[in-house]
């Protein structure tokens, strides 16, 4: 038995505008005709709850069913002016305590790829103060490399030549980092004893 539940949401904000156009049209319509007596056709049902029968969905269909609505162009355009309004604000708060620093440098996609490409050295272990075991987190490690690998396939041909080269360079050295790092683990992995017979 499947634990998904065998119903669908209905976006009632769509059918409350469908009845709202109708009765404007409905309303147009009857001051626009002559008063006659002729008589006045059924009205279509109005819509209301009903057995909605679906197919079986892909899994990125149920995905995209499941995100809430983007964010319209007006929003995102009031969202992006206050955040820089924001940003604003905490650098002169910053150049205020420290009147000898500059603007700060705007983000660029060379610096998205380092952000990437020291996180994953530091969950390898990189940057473990000396004198102290460093904390290795492999399967983040790769989880990140990964992204940068995705990064890559989803920018493919729309990169400048240095940012191709800064993007390649970060992920090969990555997974370089990465392939020695899981020969030194499993290299260093523990054996288990061989099982005792029966004497």
């Amino acid at each position: 038995m499947s634990d998904k539940p065998k119903f669908e949401v209905i976006d009632r904000r769509k059918i409350k505008a469908e009845e709202e156009q109708e009765n404007q049209q409905a309303a147009a319509s009857e001051s626009k005709a002559p008063s006659a007596e002729a008589p006045a056709a059924p009205s279509e049902p109005k819509p209301g709850p009903r057995l909605v029968i679906s197919e079986p969905k892909s899994e990125a269909t149920e995905a995209e069913g499941s995100l809430p609505p983007a964010p319209t162009a007006q929003e995102s355009s009031a969202q992006k002016a206050a955040y820089d309004a924001s940003a604003q604000r905490l650098e002169d708060l910053v150049r205020a305590q420290n009147p000898a620093a500059g603007a700060q440098p705007p983000v660029t996609f060379e610096n998205l790829v380092q952000q990437f490409y020291v996180s994953a050295l530091i969950q390898m272990g990189a940057g473990a103060p000396e004198g102290q075991q460093p904390r290795v987190d492999i399967m983040g490690a790769r989880a990140t490399i990964d992204l940068l690998g995705v990064l890559s396939e989803k920018t493919r041909g729309n990169l400048t030549g240095a940012e191709e080269k800064v993007l390649q360079t970060a992920l090969f050295e990555a997974r370089m980092a990465f392939l020695e790092l899981t020969n030194m683990i499993s290299l260093h992995a523990v054996t288990p004893p061989p099982p005792q017979g029966k004497q």
